[in-house]
């Protein structure tokens, strides 16, 4: 078997590597059976490399929507995401996220002067995760120690430790329970702006929306003006719409939102999970076995 690695901008050797160790052999794009992708140069790049003797493709994301919206991924040949290799990272910084905004971090961590404690207690907090893929379920066995009940969106309807699970037709369902809304969902043109005005206006005035999936899950406009008029309790943003999100965007400025710039995913983790992924897919390539985050070409993810 062989497979062509995709020379970036600069070689990534953990994935040369983990191609070697599996098996496969490193070789010219016009020979390979196999693509394993990391270039920049998007959808487009990658289907310039696809050619008649190619049977897989990994892709080194866990969202593929702009490979999906580009009309890349098909059938044939067999397209595998890093969807679930980055579960753990991410997850952890979902709970940070709620931590820092139980905590009142984005006020108190700001403040110039002593003051009033504004704080409450996580442990014990509802909360609502809407898509229970690798990073849902990690984030419910982190919560596990806090006592937190969860209610699970997925409608694969398995989500160890939850305590129930609604299919993604009824997330609405969820929103009026929850202390905190965690966004761990696909983007997909049926999950693009899930979470507007009115979505918004069903949450607790106290509840917290935590976004660690993609910015186009949120209207962001609705967002400012549930946030401006107190419609909810603040917001925890690791991706945004638009992204990089602008300098002097009324988000950058709100006292109730915490934002970090799309790093819920630290770069030896991106790597060491992409390189897992890539070594076992070698290895089932091989086999004729199923592959790991199979991407459907229906669904988007």
């Amino acid at each position: 078997m062989s497979v062509a690695v995709h020379v970036g901008p600069e070689p990534v050797p953990m994935l040369v590597d983990a191609v070697r160790r599996s098996g496969g052999s490193v070789v010219p794009l016009e020979e390979a059976e196999a693509i394993v992708y990391y270039g920049r140069g998007g959808p487009e790049e990658l289907r310039s490399m696809i050619h008649d003797g190619i049977r897989w493709v990994q892709l080194p994301a866990a969202g593929v929507e702009r490979y999906a919206e580009a009309g890349v991924i098909t059938e044939e040949p067999v397209f595998t995401a890093a969807t679930g290799s980055y579960g753990v990272p991410v997850a952890e910084h979902a709970l940070a996220l709620m931590l820092a905004a139980a905590r009142n971090l984005p006020r108190l961590a700001r403040a110039t002067e002593w003051g009033s404690n504004e704080s409450r207690e996580f442990a014990g907090s509802t909360v609502a995760i809407i898509g229970c893929g690798g990073i849902g379920r990690a984030l419910i066995r982190m919560l596990e120690p806090f006592g937190c009940p969860v209610i699970a969106v997925t409608d694969s309807g398995r989500a160890p430790g939850a305590h129930r699970i609604l299919p993604r037709a009824r997330y609405r369902e969820a929103l009026p329970e929850a202390a905190y809304v965690v966004l761990a969902a696909a983007t997909t043109p049926s999950t693009k702006g899930m979470i507007g005005a009115p979505e918004l206006d069903l949450m607790r005035t106290d509840a917290w929306l935590v976004n660690i999936a993609r910015g186009a899950l949120v209207v962001t406009d609705d967002l400012v003006t549930a946030l401006r008029e107190g419609r909810i309790g603040g917001a925890a943003l690791d991706v945004t719409d638009p992204e990089p999100l602008p300098s002097g965007h009324p988000l950058w400025h709100m006292d109730n939102v915490l934002i970090t710039p799309h790093t819920a995913n630290p770069p030896s983790s991106y790597w060491r999970g992409l390189a897992e992924r890539v070594a076992a897919n070698v290895r089932h390539f091989a086999d004729g076995a199923p592959m790991e985050g199979v991407v459907s070409p229906e669904q988007g993810f």
